[in-house]
Protein backbone atom coordinates (compact mmCIF):
# COMPACT_ATOMS: atom_id res chain seq x y z
CA UNK A 1 0.00 0.00 0.00
CA UNK A 2 1.36 3.06 -0.66
CA UNK A 3 2.76 5.22 2.27
CA UNK A 4 0.57 8.15 0.77
CA UNK A 5 -2.60 5.90 1.12
CA UNK A 6 -1.68 5.51 4.98
CA UNK A 7 -0.58 8.93 5.85
CA UNK A 8 -4.20 10.23 4.35
CA UNK A 9 -6.08 7.36 6.47
CA UNK A 10 -4.83 8.69 9.51
CA UNK A 11 -6.49 12.32 9.17
CA UNK A 12 -9.61 10.47 8.43
CA UNK A 13 -9.47 8.71 11.45
CA UNK A 14 -8.30 11.18 13.43
CA UNK A 15 -11.03 13.34 12.65
CA UNK A 16 -13.94 11.19 13.59
CA UNK A 17 -12.05 10.60 17.12
CA UNK A 18 -11.69 14.37 17.30
CA UNK A 19 -15.22 14.51 17.17
CA UNK A 20 -15.44 11.67 19.69
CA UNK A 21 -13.39 13.17 22.28
CA UNK A 22 -14.61 16.50 22.50
CA UNK A 23 -18.77 14.49 22.86
CA UNK A 24 -16.84 12.98 25.68
CA UNK A 25 -14.96 15.75 26.94
CA UNK A 26 -18.59 17.48 27.38
CA UNK A 27 -20.83 14.65 28.33
CA UNK A 28 -18.51 13.43 30.92
CA UNK A 29 -15.22 15.86 31.75
CA UNK A 30 -17.05 19.09 31.09
CA UNK A 31 -16.48 19.82 34.78
CA UNK A 32 -13.22 18.27 36.25
CA UNK A 33 -10.02 16.58 34.88
CA UNK A 34 -9.16 14.79 31.57
CA UNK A 35 -6.90 12.20 33.12
CA UNK A 36 -9.22 9.97 33.61
CA UNK A 37 -10.03 9.61 30.02
CA UNK A 38 -6.07 9.30 29.62
CA UNK A 39 -6.04 5.71 31.40
CA UNK A 40 -8.43 4.12 28.69
CA UNK A 41 -5.75 5.55 25.74
CA UNK A 42 -3.54 3.58 28.25
CA UNK A 43 -5.04 0.51 29.04
CA UNK A 44 -6.15 0.00 24.98
CA UNK A 45 -1.90 0.25 24.35
CA UNK A 46 -1.36 -2.33 27.48
CA UNK A 47 -4.23 -5.04 25.64
CA UNK A 48 -1.49 -4.62 22.41
CA UNK A 49 1.55 -5.74 24.26
CA UNK A 50 0.87 -9.86 24.59
CA UNK A 51 0.11 -10.17 20.83
CA UNK A 52 2.89 -7.97 19.64
CA UNK A 53 5.44 -9.81 22.20
CA UNK A 54 4.68 -13.27 20.94
CA UNK A 55 5.47 -12.62 17.57
CA UNK A 56 8.77 -10.19 17.46
CA UNK A 57 11.76 -9.78 19.38
CA UNK A 58 11.03 -6.40 21.39
CA UNK A 59 14.48 -6.45 23.30
CA UNK A 60 16.33 -6.12 19.96
CA UNK A 61 16.09 -2.67 20.54
CA UNK A 62 18.47 -2.39 22.87
CA UNK A 63 18.33 -0.91 26.49
CA UNK A 64 18.55 2.83 24.39
CA UNK A 65 15.79 2.11 21.89
CA UNK A 66 13.86 0.12 25.06
CA UNK A 67 14.46 3.43 27.28
CA UNK A 68 13.74 6.46 24.28
CA UNK A 69 11.16 4.48 22.53
CA UNK A 70 8.93 4.09 26.01
CA UNK A 71 9.78 7.82 26.57
CA UNK A 72 8.49 8.40 23.70
CA UNK A 73 4.72 6.45 24.07
CA UNK A 74 4.98 8.51 27.41
CA UNK A 75 5.51 11.69 25.80
CA UNK A 76 2.59 11.45 23.43
CA UNK A 77 0.03 10.91 26.39
CA UNK A 78 1.49 13.70 27.87
CA UNK A 79 0.68 15.54 24.42
CA UNK A 80 -3.12 15.00 24.67
CA UNK A 81 -3.55 15.18 28.13
CA UNK A 82 -2.58 19.08 27.18
CA UNK A 83 -5.15 18.81 23.53
CA UNK A 84 -7.61 17.83 25.81
CA UNK A 85 -7.74 20.31 28.11
CA UNK A 86 -7.97 22.98 24.88
CA UNK A 87 -10.71 20.83 24.17
CA UNK A 88 -12.53 21.73 27.25
CA UNK A 89 -12.66 25.55 25.95
CA UNK A 90 -13.15 25.22 22.36
CA UNK A 91 -15.20 23.89 19.37
CA UNK A 92 -13.10 20.67 17.43
CA UNK A 93 -13.19 22.45 14.33
CA UNK A 94 -11.05 25.11 16.20
CA UNK A 95 -8.63 22.82 17.73
CA UNK A 96 -7.82 20.91 13.94
CA UNK A 97 -6.03 23.61 12.90
CA UNK A 98 -4.13 25.09 16.04
CA UNK A 99 -2.86 21.31 16.23
CA UNK A 100 -1.33 21.35 12.65
CA UNK A 101 1.51 23.66 14.04
CA UNK A 102 3.14 19.93 14.70
CA UNK A 103 3.78 20.42 11.17
CA UNK A 104 6.57 23.07 11.41
CA UNK A 105 7.80 21.61 15.17
CA UNK A 106 8.52 18.00 13.27
CA UNK A 107 10.22 20.39 10.59
CA UNK A 108 12.81 21.49 13.23
CA UNK A 109 12.98 18.43 14.84
CA UNK A 110 13.56 16.06 11.66
CA UNK A 111 16.30 18.68 10.36
CA UNK A 112 18.19 18.16 13.20
CA UNK A 113 17.78 14.44 14.46
CA UNK A 114 16.83 13.19 11.19
CA UNK A 115 18.65 15.28 8.65
CA UNK A 116 15.49 15.80 6.61
CA UNK A 117 15.71 19.04 4.57
CA UNK A 118 12.64 21.41 4.30
CA UNK A 119 12.92 23.05 0.88
CA UNK A 120 11.27 26.18 0.20
CA UNK A 121 7.82 25.19 -0.28
CA UNK A 122 7.65 23.02 1.76
CA UNK A 123 8.64 26.41 4.12
CA UNK A 124 5.90 28.11 2.48
CA UNK A 125 3.50 25.14 3.27
CA UNK A 126 4.59 25.06 6.67
CA UNK A 127 3.67 28.86 6.73
CA UNK A 128 0.58 28.54 5.64
CA UNK A 129 -0.50 26.47 7.77
CA UNK A 130 0.87 28.21 11.04
CA UNK A 131 -1.51 31.28 9.37
CA UNK A 132 -4.75 28.83 9.24
CA UNK A 133 -3.85 28.67 13.06
CA UNK A 134 -4.18 32.00 13.40
CA UNK A 135 -7.16 32.34 11.37
CA UNK A 136 -8.74 29.55 13.56
CA UNK A 137 -8.08 30.80 17.22
CA UNK A 138 -8.80 34.60 16.45
CA UNK A 139 -12.29 35.06 18.00
CA UNK A 140 -13.07 38.81 16.45
CA UNK A 141 -16.07 38.95 19.24
CA UNK A 142 -14.07 38.23 22.48
CA UNK A 143 -12.40 40.81 24.78
CA UNK A 144 -9.02 38.85 23.94
CA UNK A 145 -9.07 38.22 20.68
CA UNK A 146 -6.59 35.72 20.31
CA UNK A 147 -7.42 32.72 22.86
CA UNK A 148 -4.09 31.77 24.32
CA UNK A 149 -5.93 29.98 26.61
CA UNK A 150 -6.30 27.97 23.98
CA UNK A 151 -3.31 28.55 21.95
CA UNK A 152 -1.07 27.46 25.08
CA UNK A 153 -1.40 23.71 25.60
CA UNK A 154 -1.86 23.17 21.93
CA UNK A 155 1.80 24.51 21.32
CA UNK A 156 2.91 22.50 24.19
CA UNK A 157 0.85 19.20 22.68
CA UNK A 158 2.04 19.92 19.43
CA UNK A 159 5.60 20.39 20.04
CA UNK A 160 5.91 17.31 22.61
CA UNK A 161 3.85 14.93 19.71
CA UNK A 162 6.50 16.27 17.00
CA UNK A 163 9.16 15.22 19.34
CA UNK A 164 7.55 12.24 20.04
CA UNK A 165 6.91 11.31 16.42
CA UNK A 166 10.64 11.77 15.63
CA UNK A 167 11.65 9.88 17.90
CA UNK A 168 9.74 7.11 16.78
CA UNK A 169 10.77 7.16 13.34
CA UNK A 170 14.13 7.45 14.29
CA UNK A 171 14.80 4.19 16.39
CA UNK A 172 11.75 2.12 13.90
CA UNK A 173 13.90 2.73 10.80
CA UNK A 174 16.92 1.77 12.85
CA UNK A 175 15.58 -1.41 13.81
CA UNK A 176 11.96 -2.36 14.00
CA UNK A 177 8.61 -1.26 13.53
CA UNK A 178 6.48 -3.54 15.74
CA UNK A 179 9.47 -3.46 18.53
CA UNK A 180 9.37 0.59 18.83
CA UNK A 181 6.00 0.21 18.94
CA UNK A 182 5.87 -2.36 21.89
CA UNK A 183 7.57 0.23 24.11
CA UNK A 184 5.82 2.83 22.94
CA UNK A 185 2.78 1.13 24.27
CA UNK A 186 4.58 0.76 27.27
CA UNK A 187 5.39 4.01 27.77
CA UNK A 188 1.81 5.10 27.63
CA UNK A 189 0.96 2.15 29.82
CA UNK A 190 3.48 3.81 32.58
CA UNK A 191 1.52 7.45 32.01
CA UNK A 192 -1.62 5.57 33.20
CA UNK A 193 -0.46 3.57 35.79
CA UNK A 194 1.19 7.38 37.18
CA UNK A 195 -2.53 8.96 36.32
CA UNK A 196 -4.42 5.50 38.33
CA UNK A 197 -1.72 6.37 41.55
CA UNK A 198 -3.53 10.29 41.55
CA UNK A 199 -6.59 9.07 44.15
CA UNK A 200 -8.61 12.28 42.44
CA UNK A 201 -8.20 10.62 39.07
CA UNK A 202 -8.26 7.64 40.11
CA UNK A 203 -11.47 8.33 41.97
CA UNK A 204 -12.99 10.01 38.81
CA UNK A 205 -11.79 7.15 36.52
CA UNK A 206 -13.48 4.65 38.57
CA UNK A 207 -16.61 6.55 38.95
CA UNK A 208 -17.27 6.70 35.62
CA UNK A 209 -18.02 3.47 35.57
CA UNK A 210 -20.46 3.30 38.47
CA UNK A 211 -22.69 6.14 36.32
CA UNK A 212 -22.48 5.40 32.58
CA UNK A 213 -20.73 2.06 32.32
CA UNK A 214 -21.94 0.62 29.01
CA UNK A 215 -21.71 4.20 27.11
CA UNK A 216 -18.17 4.92 28.73
CA UNK A 217 -16.67 1.73 28.11
CA UNK A 218 -18.49 1.41 24.67
CA UNK A 219 -18.12 4.75 23.14
CA UNK A 220 -13.89 4.89 24.55
CA UNK A 221 -13.15 1.67 23.31
CA UNK A 222 -14.45 2.16 20.27
CA UNK A 223 -12.62 6.16 19.79
CA UNK A 224 -9.67 3.89 20.87
CA UNK A 225 -9.42 1.75 18.60
CA UNK A 226 -9.90 4.33 15.66
CA UNK A 227 -7.49 6.39 16.85
CA UNK A 228 -5.00 3.59 17.59
CA UNK A 229 -5.55 2.93 13.75
CA UNK A 230 -4.68 6.56 12.65
CA UNK A 231 -1.52 6.23 14.73
CA UNK A 232 -0.27 3.04 13.15
CA UNK A 233 -0.93 4.40 9.77
CA UNK A 234 0.45 7.12 10.32
CA UNK A 235 3.19 5.59 11.82
CA UNK A 236 4.19 3.34 9.56
CA UNK A 237 3.51 6.00 6.41
CA UNK A 238 6.28 7.48 8.15
CA UNK A 239 8.74 4.77 7.62
CA UNK A 240 8.05 4.58 3.83
CA UNK A 241 8.17 8.52 3.30
CA UNK A 242 9.58 11.85 5.07
CA UNK A 243 7.66 12.06 8.62
CA UNK A 244 7.47 15.59 7.87
CA UNK A 245 5.41 15.10 4.68
CA UNK A 246 3.66 12.93 6.19
CA UNK A 247 3.36 15.48 9.39
CA UNK A 248 1.81 17.97 6.63
CA UNK A 249 -0.47 14.82 5.31
CA UNK A 250 -1.87 15.03 8.35
CA UNK A 251 -2.94 18.74 8.13
CA UNK A 252 -6.07 17.74 6.13
CA UNK A 253 -7.17 16.28 9.54
CA UNK A 254 -8.54 20.12 10.12
CA UNK A 255 -10.45 19.60 6.56
CA UNK A 256 -12.32 16.42 7.51
CA UNK A 257 -12.98 17.69 11.21
CA UNK A 258 -14.91 20.47 9.40
CA UNK A 259 -17.11 18.36 7.20
CA UNK A 260 -17.69 15.93 10.27
CA UNK A 261 -18.62 18.64 12.47
CA UNK A 262 -20.52 20.31 9.65
CA UNK A 263 -22.70 17.27 9.04
CA UNK A 264 -22.92 16.36 12.44
CA UNK A 265 -24.36 19.80 13.35
CA UNK A 266 -27.03 19.75 10.88
CA UNK A 267 -28.22 16.17 10.91
CA UNK A 268 -27.32 14.89 15.02
CA UNK A 269 -26.82 18.18 16.80
CA UNK A 270 -27.25 16.02 20.12
CA UNK A 271 -23.89 14.58 19.46
CA UNK A 272 -21.91 17.77 18.24
CA UNK A 273 -22.44 21.54 17.74
CA UNK A 274 -20.66 24.04 15.66
CA UNK A 275 -21.15 27.64 15.52
CA UNK A 276 -22.80 28.11 12.02
CA UNK A 277 -22.84 31.59 12.11
CA UNK A 278 -21.62 32.95 8.62
CA UNK A 279 -18.58 34.76 10.57
CA UNK A 280 -16.98 31.62 11.87
CA UNK A 281 -18.40 29.33 8.78
CA UNK A 282 -16.19 31.81 7.06
CA UNK A 283 -13.23 31.60 9.30
CA UNK A 284 -13.19 28.16 9.97
CA UNK A 285 -13.44 27.37 5.57
CA UNK A 286 -10.33 29.94 5.43
CA UNK A 287 -8.55 28.13 8.16
CA UNK A 288 -9.29 24.75 6.15
CA UNK A 289 -8.27 26.32 2.81
CA UNK A 290 -5.24 27.69 4.14
CA UNK A 291 -4.39 24.03 5.72
CA UNK A 292 -4.90 22.37 2.12
CA UNK A 293 -3.10 25.07 0.10
CA UNK A 294 0.42 24.10 2.58
CA UNK A 295 -0.46 20.71 2.10
CA UNK A 296 0.07 21.17 -1.42
CA UNK A 297 2.98 23.06 -1.61
CA UNK A 298 4.37 20.61 0.89
CA UNK A 299 3.65 17.56 -1.01
CA UNK A 300 4.66 19.45 -4.87
CA UNK A 301 7.81 17.34 -4.51
CA UNK A 302 6.57 13.66 -3.49
CA UNK A 303 7.78 12.36 -6.95
CA UNK A 304 11.51 12.86 -5.67
CA UNK A 305 10.52 10.65 -2.30
CA UNK A 306 9.77 7.08 -1.78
Amino acid sequence: MSWIVLAFCGPVLWAASTHIDKYLVERFFKDSGVGALLIFTALIGLLGLPPIACFVDVFSLGPTGIAVTALSGLMYLTAIYFYLRALQQEEASVIAPLFQTSTLFTYAIAYVVLHENPTPLRLAGGALVMASAAVASYEPRGKRRFKWSVVAPILVCTATIAASSVMFKFFAVHDAFWPVTFWSFAGQAVFGLGLLAVPRVRRQFLGMFKEHPGAVIGINAANELINLGGGLAARYASLLGPISLVQAIGGTTAFFVYVFGVILSLFAPKLAHEDMSRGALLRKGLAVALIVAGVILMGAEQGGVR
